[in-house]
């Protein structure tokens, strides 16, 4: 095969977050597995699902431990290291983290993909890794069946900044940093229905560190920060809202969307995830009933590399909207709010 002629997304049976097993299948998962001695110095484990690992070191430091990886979610293979890097690296920044170093996780099959081109992929990782200033110091790779590319992360932040997933207070306000849309716009590229700017933009959502999570990590008005990923928007503020013992109230109007995804989504570019992500979490999500089926699967469309979700103070939004449109990220939003409540997402239009 020509390598001018390879599709990576013909390797794989998904591609991005939209990988991820499906959250009422994890759930099933992970009830089966049997408990183990938790040292008083991991402050930040899986009993939230969280975005990372965290285990104080000292009283000035904590560690941040991350893995991230999935098969090709576009055909460029430079592009798809530079995807997977970032993702990798976002749940360091939603922690309130600074990243320090990373390891590349590498699956290929050998047999069908030339060197050159999974040279592409590790170069594009390189080049993302380089723009969060951290090096890649080993990494482990196999032969398989499916390309795969990821990478684990490691971060340092301040025991009393860390930024969990499960802190949010009722009266907090929820912002969102990046549209919502990746996974419409990659069922549309699959299907050849992509124009040139919907991949540029698809790129440039997706490549878009998360940086402004270190600034938030000093703020005492955050309150809570996760980043939106392969469970959709519905998932991610689902565990918040679990987490914190509350309700999240969100406001459909105010969520940005890439754009031209709600048509791509009306015709029918939606990924298999969507529909496994609302049957997983959909019994305790709300809809008003002018949600229509397209904006309820753009709710629960999977995000490669998503944007943060901030829970904070109200007093802060101006302060944190500002410190996102400085560091390059214009479409930042207040979506909804979180109130005292059973734990649960409400949606109106």
């Amino acid at each position: 095969m020509n390598k001018q002629q390879i599709k990576l997304t013909s390797f794989s049976h998904g591609g991005g977050c939209g990988c991820k097993i499906a959250p009422g299948i994890l759930a099933e998962i992970l009830k089966s597995s049997t408990g183990f001695p938790v040292p008083k110095e991991l402050m930040v484990g899986i009993e939230t699902s969280d975005d990372a690992a965290v285990y104080k070191l000292n009283d000035e430091q904590a560690l941040i431990a991350t893995t991230d990886f999935f098969m090709p979610i576009v055909d460029d293979p430079y592009d798809f290291g530079r995807i997977a890097a970032t993702n990798a690296i976002s749940d360091v920044y939603a922690m309130g983290g600074t990243p320090i170093m990373a390891l590349a996780l590498v699956g290929m099959p050998i047999n069908k993909l030339p060197v050159e081109i999974i040279g592409k992929i590790l170069q594009g990782g390189e080049s993302i890794c380089a723009e969060a200033g951290i090096p890649i110091g080993g990494g482990h790779t196999i032969d398989s069946v499916e390309p795969i590319y990821g990478l684990v992360v490691m971060g340092l932040v301040h025991p009393s900044r860390v930024k969990r997933n499960a802190g949010a207070r009722a009266g907090d306000k929820l912002i969102l940093g990046k549209p919502l849309g990746v996974g419409v716009l990659s069922a549309a590229l699959k299907k050849d229905l992509l124009d040139a700017d919907g991949y540029a933009t698809m790129i440039a959502s997706t490549t878009k560190l998360n940086k402004p999570g270190i600034a938030l990590s000093s703020m005492p008005g955050v309150h809570a920060m996760t980043d939106v990923t392969g469970f959709g928007l519905l998932g991610h503020t689902l565990e918040m809202a679990r987490g914190a013992g509350l309700t999240v109230k969100l406001e459909m109007a105010n969520i940005p969307l890439l754009p031209n995804v709600f048509q791509l989504a009306s015709n029918g570019s939606v990924t298999g995830a969507s529909e496994r992500n609302w049957a997983g979490y959909g019994h305790d999500v709300v809809l008003g009933k002018d949600i229509s089926p397209v904006q309820k699967t753009l709710l629960t469309d999977p995000q490669t590399s998503g944007g943060l979700l901030v829970s904070c103070d109200p007093s802060a939004v101006d302060e944190i909207l500002a410190l996102f449109v400085r560091e390059g990220f214009a479409h930042a939003a207040v979506i909804g709010e979180m109130v005292a409540g059973q734990a649960k997402v409400e949606v109106t239009a």
